[in-house]
């Protein structure tokens, strides 16, 4: 590179910035997840849609080919079975993306998954996470946990014990 388009790269690389920060702007709140559809209906969803105010959301990140969600996946459905009504709700993102379609909803159908499941193309699912956390994607499972208040309160990779869960839930609740 030459000395005179040092400063031209530089103008450029502010240029992408600025496009970068308005397109982010541009996509509304984290909470909304670009790209998802409902994996049972096919219909353009939000996670958004799903937020209940005065409930905990927690958000399953999952795919089809992952062990530790087949070991996890039928306990965040008895968890959800025990507090949807008053407490929290489950709603599941796999990163499955349209190639793994049906591998999704094999998956679903096998552990007779009954909480609302969104579907995203891997790059999205990963952006998504990237941008609502400021942290770096490392794998499935991922858990998030948004407070009633539709804020982002933890997140957490790997297996969560739903016990686990009900303890962080119950301690945040007495905190506020």
């Amino acid at each position: 590179m030459r000395g005179g388009s040092t400063g031209a790269g530089l103008a450029w690389l502010a240029l992408a910035l600025l496009v970068t920060m308005a397109s982010l702007l541009a996509a509304g709140p984290a909470l909304a997840g670009p790209g998802f559809k409902n994996l049972q209906s096919g219909s353009a969803q939000s996670l958004d849609t799903h937020r209940v105010d005065g409930k905990w959301l927690v958000v399953m990140i999952w795919a089809s080919d992952c062990e530790i969600c087949d070991r996890e996946i039928g306990s965040y459905q008895a968890f959800h079975d025990r507090h949807r009504e008053k407490i929290a709700k489950v709603v599941g993102i796999t990163l499955d993306g349209e190639a793994r379609l049906d591998q999704a909803l094999r998956f679903i159908a096998d552990h007779r998954i009954e909480f609302v499941n969104l579907i995203g193309e891997p790059e999205a699912v990963v952006d998504f996470y990237q941008s609502v956390t400021g942290s770096r994607w490392i794998g499935t499972p991922t858990f998030l946990f948004y407070g009633p208040d539709g804020e982002l309160k933890a997140k957490q990779v790997g297996a969560v014990p739903p016990e686990m869960v009900e303890e962080f839930i119950a301690a945040s609740t007495v905190a506020q």
